[in-house]
């Protein structure tokens, strides 16, 4: 790819930007049930260990807790200044590792673990340690050299020190959330964070041998201005992060009720928006980054870089990542599993995942098998998400089916796209163009049978915008 400001075209980003699903799954988490239970789950979960090559595990622990609210947030998320919350949580976390654990035979190696959130490290990094020491004793771990660590840090509530710590404890991954420097946006959106504070992180997990650091950043905040987000990208770059996220602030106070404190007048205008998105490509583009897709950078010699060029890369409820023939198992509250063809999540609210480990069941609220139509549709929008691309004939060998024949509508629904020159499809196969990278969402969702014909925001007000 020569540069990223080729990807960027601002009448068709303008003309598709419509609610769609982000597809960390498919089908995705609006078409889980209550019908999928934890009988349904311990089943999958038996069935998985009786594959011939036993699968790895990646482990996804949910930490709820932040101490203050950011208004952007549509995470979920608990906000407490009682840190006694944090002991009380782990201790029903244990229980369900435990139960989780039980299901899967010990020849599995995990060789992902992620800590999400809330804020992780609203636990002390004892607490943190005592975790890591809790799930080695539960499952079998990878060699230290195949296993990824990772977790998401809140720079303002953690010390260089600290640092250290976690990476006695095997932590390896860190992803920073920064969003704006500019201090008239983080007041605005309840986040004051320092830039020494932050830098003096990233610089921590260096020395202390981090294999990766992220940071998140977001456009389309209250009050930004071109000015102050080129000063904050100017910052962040010059910090070489090995990975970047940009994301695009999706304003949904309906469903989010922190976003209710934010004054829409405030707001970017849609054009602001995307001269925002376009800043940040330019500039990530000459800083020698690479687009992975979605909202995702990486520098060239990043393991998601190297995985998105040799066809690894695959994309879940963590983001992209290059794990893709593990099962994900998802412990804590609104947590998410994927074990062989099947979703399954916990409850959102604490109350609800405290009874079901108090009555000593695993905690399943929801999910769904999936058909065989759904597993063949889900390798088609993976494929998508992560290349960006499809080779109708290895997926109809793969699946056993006619491509063309079996996605007759779906093609058809790529007409427009062609038109306006996001697509190019022949007889062999589909690949993005440089024009429609940024809206991998929109050609994936040709694929999904689960959305209405018109995917507007009548239709589809349960997602975020597509750009």
């Amino acid at each position: 790819m020569a540069t990223l400001s080729a990807l960027f075209d601002p009448q068709l980003l303008q003309r598709y930007d419509v609610p769609g699903p982000r597809y960390t799954s498919y089908p995705t988490a609006p078409q889980f049930t209550p019908g999928f239970g934890e009988s349904e789950l311990r089943q999958v979960a038996a069935a998985s260990n009786g594959d011939p090559i036993p699968r790895p595990i990646s482990l996804y622990l949910h930490i709820p807790f932040c101490t203050s609210p950011c208004f952007y947030c549509g995470c979920n998320r608990i906000i407490t200044r009682d840190a006694s919350r944090g002991a009380a949580y782990l201790t029903r976390l244990y229980r369900e590792i435990a139960m989780a654990s039980s299901m899967f035979d010990r020849d599995r190696d995990v060789e992902q673990v992620h800590f999400g959130g809330g804020t992780p490290n609203f636990l002390t990094p004892d607490q943190i340690t005592e975790v890591v020491d809790v799930l080695r004793r539960q499952f079998h771990f990878a060699a230290d050299a195949k296993l990824d660590c990772s977790i998401e840090l809140d720079p303002r509530f953690i010390t260089p020190g600290e640092i250290g710590q976690l990476a006695s404890a095997g932590f390896n991954r860190a992803s920073l959330g920064v969003q704006d420097f500019d201090p008239v946006v983080q007041q605005a959106v309840n986040r004051v964070q320092g830039v020494e504070q932050t830098l003096g992180i990233i610089d921590a997990c260096r020395q202390h041998g981090f294999r990766s650091v992220n940071v998140d950043l977001i456009y389309g905040l209250p009050k930004q201005t071109l000015e102050g987000f080129s000063r904050t990208l100017d910052i962040t770059l010059q910090a070489r992060p090995d990975r970047l996220a940009i994301y695009g602030y999706a304003h949904m106070p309906q469903l989010f009720r922190p976003q209710q404190r934010i004054n829409a007048e405030e707001l970017p205008s849609a054009e602001t928006k995307l001269d925002l998105l376009r800043l940040a490509i330019d500039k990530l583009g000459q800083a020698g980054y690479e687009y992975i897709g979605m909202d995702h950078f990486a520098l060239p010699d990043d393991e998601l870089a190297r995985a998105q060029r040799e066809g690894g890369l695959h994309r879940n409820f963590m983001g992209y990542t290059t794990h893709a023939e593990s099962d994900l198992v998802g412990l804590g509250v609104s947590a998410i599993s994927h074990i062989g063809a099947s979703f399954s999540q916990n409850p959102r609210d604490i109350t609800s995942w405290e009874q079901a480990i108090d009555d000593g069941r695993l905690p399943v609220w929801r999910g769904m098998r999936l058909d065989e139509d759904d597993v063949i549709r889900a390798d088609v929008i993976q494929s998508l998400m992560c290349h960006g691309e499809l080779d109708f004939e290895a997926l109809g060998r793969r699946h056993v089916i006619d491509f063309h024949d079996y996605f007759r509508d779906a093609i058809e629904r790529l007409t427009p796209l062609q038109d306006d020159g996001l697509v190019e499809v022949d007889g062999r196969g589909l690949h993005a163009t440089s024009r429609g990278r940024l809206l991998l969402r929109i050609i994936a969702m040709c694929f999904d049978r689960y959305l209405p014909p018109a995917a507007d925001a009548t239709a589809t007000p349960r997602y975020s915008r597509t750009v």
